[in-house]
Order: structure tokens, then C-alpha cells, then sequence
């Protein structure tokens, strides 16, 4: 089953089922100055992200948006119905830049829930384990990883 979700923040441990997928809203274009700011942030300036006359004999021919700025949306993007309402995320893991993401594009993101697991220490939470996918304009996957969050269950304190 697939969910749209745009008008609430987060869900309990027991309204995620393994296998459902989240459609995230909305997407996001990313413009030349989200890039450049990312790039001053994380003072990461290599070439390929921030000079155009280097990218023109470079594999792409075009500045390259920073990698970890599109995990970042990714992210961001799934907040509202992944890890709204959230203990902690736990860890992220098996992160793959599947296709170049330029300036311009416009991602979208999904998440699946691959399993629902109840604390066996903490009977007031559980751990769901999900990946999520962020997707180009023409429906091609760039970025994938998995991560395990700490969800409360209904009535916790």
C-alpha cells in the first residue's frame, strides 16, 4: 500500500506495517545557490561541485550537486511521515548515489518500511527499519539508504 502523506507529523509505532511506502511532499528543485551554500557549510569545494570551467572536462560536463546535500533532502524530505514523531534515529546505513544530480533537478523521495520491531528492553517504543529512495524528474532513482529509528508507541509518556 502506498501513502501520501502531507498533512500530519510523524506516527506511532503501531501504524507502520512492513511493506507499506510513503510518497514524501513535496519534492524539491535544487537551485545553483542551495549547492553553493552546501558546498561553504560543509566547506567541501572540491571542482566538481562549485566550478563550472573545471566541469567542462569533467565526466558530466556540469557542476555536480554535493552528494551528502542530497542524502540531507532525502532526509529532510521523510521527516513528517518516518521520523516526526521519533525517540532518535539510530543509524544510517548501505547509502548509494545510484545517478548524478544536477542543478535544476528536482527530487522526490520514498520510503519502505521493512520491518517493525517492539523494544524488547523499552515496552513503550520499538525500532522500525526503512529505505528510502529519492528519485530525478524523470523518475530515476539517485540516492538509497536505510536507517533504523526509535519510534514511541501510542500513549507513551
Amino acid at each position: 500500500m502506498r501513502h501520501y502523506q502531507k498533512d500530519h507529523f510523524g506516527h506511532y509505532l503501531e501504524e507502520y506495517v512492513a511493506g507499506e511506502i510513503y510518497e514524501h511532499y513535496p519534492g524539491k528543485t535544487i537551485r545553483e545557490s542551495d549547492n553553493n551554500l552546501f558546498s561553504l557549510l560543509t566547506m567541501n569545494h572540491h571542482p566538481v561541485h562549485i566550478d563550472d570551467e573545471f566541469c567542462k572536462s569533467h565526466q558530466h560536463g556540469q557542476v555536480l550537486v554535493v552528494g551528502t546535500l542530497v542524502f540531507s533532502l532525502a532526509v529532510g524530505m521523510s521527516v513528517p511521515a518516518i521520523s516526526g514523531k521519533a525517540v532518535a534515529n539510530l543509524a544510517y546505513e548501505a547509502v548509494t548515489h545510484d545517478g548524478p544530480v544536477f542543478v535544476g533537478d528536482t527530487l522526490t523521495a520514498e520510503t519502505e518500511i521493512l520491518s517493525v520491531k517492539e523494544s524488547a528492553s523499552k515496552p513503550d517504543r520499538g525500532v522500525i527499519y526503512v529505505e528510502t529512495r529519492a528519485f530525478n524528474q524523470r523518475g530515476e532513482k539517485v540516492l538509497a539508504f536505510r536507517r533504523h529509528v526509535l519510534i514511541p508507541k501510542r500513549g507513551a509518556a
